[in-house]
């Protein structure tokens, strides 16, 4: 990919700009350093028409004062020393408000849909569909289809591919289990030691930081351009400490407030940045970017799947890195970025389960009268195989789906093959449940029959 162009230093732009007295306008009419209402990089305006006149060096130096004058800075800093930092710009502002507002309340739809008795059907294909995009953004080939397969049934992965994506999936599941704990070392590494079991070339450097005897791992483009070297291994320690006690840190009225959000998403910017492991690092920072939402309340960030839209453009993922690191380490850009990702996915979820309503719905008229025999995981499944007449089913797979008991999900099956809209047979030693082939005609069946 093409690596950004870093600004010009500020103060050597001070130096040799010959007239100052264009900043007090200029800067008063870029609030919060925005330009024509983005919070754009010197790598983009400078292939931009300056306003009033301005030369790109003048327009990048009044862009910079006003940043700098509403600028706030993190406590935590790179390897020499410098500080992270942001701005809020209207833009980050109005997303910060838009991702708290539907992440931390209700999804306000039909509650057919949102009730707690259909929520874990939802869970489980969000679990799903981010760990097989997280696990694909970091190389796995396995598709969706085969993917969800394999962890609804419970089968053993059979390669790499498959691997990843169901270490993914029980990291995520396990971060849903410690949201109430707080931050710690021995935490991430065992998220880390989960995310790669089985996946290594070396097994011992699950679970465990590098350390100074071992050549650091640093970042590289596709074309094999170096993007990002980490901070020395002996640091590791002593930074990963740092970002717990920051994660952990509540709300307080003594300092600069940050938006839980923001927090959450400067997490996973700096387990990106410290890279503390031979592998898995940007898997575990999107995790861990998944443990502080669901810490600090945002609850719906359970059902959406981020990876999902950084996997349709991860040049952009990993442009937002470099811009943050190109220009004194300012997150803004890593923030502008992402709060869109989060948007757009807030925005899937809404339009999925619309859809799902709508489907429920449908459903609950084919089957008039059933909808008061039939509870709403056997609905669930008989829409599934409405649609996908080819599927099968298990006692393992439908407890997968639904997160139930053994014997609950057997007395779903049981009950659906004898209202003739299952049909069992064995395979090896189980059996399964597949869709009578005239399922829709034995819908109508059953109706009329009632």
């Amino acid at each position: 990919m093409q690596i950004p162009v870093p600004p010009p230093p500020l103060n050597e732009l001070l130096a040799r700009l010959e007239s100052k007295n264009f900043f007090g306008k200029i800067v008063q009419d870029l609030p919060y350093g925005v330009s024509q209402g983005r919070y754009l990089h010197w790598d983009s305006m400078r292939h931009r028409t300056p306003p009033n006149g301005l030369t790109h060096d003048q327009w990048w130096a009044a862009t910079k004062i006003a940043r700098l004058t509403v600028q706030r800075r993190l406590p935590l800093a790179d390897e020499h020393g410098r500080f992270f930092n942001y701005c809020l710009p209207d833009d980050v502002m109005r997303n910060v408000d838009f991702v708290i507002t539907n992440t931390g309340g209700r999804i306000g739809l039909n509650e057919e849909v949102a009730n707690p008795t259909n929520r874990d059907q939802y869970l489980v294909d969000s679990l799903i569909e981010e760990s097989v995009t997280s696990s694909q953004i970091e190389g796995a080939s396995t598709s969706r289809r085969v993917a969800r397969e394999m962890i609804r049934s419970g089968r053993p992965p059979r390669d790499r591919s498959e691997t990843m994506i169901l270490n993914n999936f029980r990291a995520m599941e396990r971060v849903g289990e410690l949201r109430h704990e707080p931050l710690t070392i021995d935490l991430i590494c065992d998220l880390q030691r989960i995310v790669t079991e089985g996946t290594l070339d070396d097994p011992e450097s699950a679970g465990r930081f590098q350390t100074p005897a071992e050549a650091r791992i640093a970042v590289f483009d596709d074309q094999g351009e170096l993007l990002h070297t980490p901070p020395p291994a002996e640091t590791i320690p002593e930074r990963m400490q740092a970002l717990c006690d920051f994660a952990n840190a509540k709300a307080s009225t003594d300092g600069p407030y940050l938006p839980g959000v923001l927090r959450a998403l400067t997490i996973h910017f700096m387990m990106g940045y410290e890279h503390p492991f031979e592998d898995g690092n940007g898997r575990t920072a999107r995790i861990l970017f998944y443990w502080s939402m669901l810490n600090q309340g945002f609850w719906i960030t359970e059902f959406i799947s981020v990876s999902r839209i950084l996997k349709g453009a991860q040049a952009k993922y990993a442009r937002s890195y470099l811009l943050t690191e190109v220009d004194d380490n300012d997150l803004t850009y890593f923030f502008d970025y992402h709060l869109g990702v989060i948007h757009t996915a807030i925005d899937h979820l809404n339009q999925y389960l619309t859809r799902k309503m709508a489907e429920v719905k449908e459903l609950r008229t084919k089957l008039r009268n059933e909808a008061d025999y039939l509870n709403s995981r056997q609905l669930a499944l008989v829409q599934n195989s409405l649609k996908h007449p080819d599927v099968s089913y298990s006692v393992l797979s439908h407890s997968m789906s639904h997160r139930v008991s053994g014997e609950t999900a057997r007395q779903d099956l049981v009950a659906l093959e004898q209202a003739n809209l299952l049909e069992r047979r064995r395979v090896g030693k189980r059996f399964v449940y597949a869709p009578v082939s005239n399922l829709a005609d034995a819908i109508k069946d059953l109706s009329a029959a009632r």
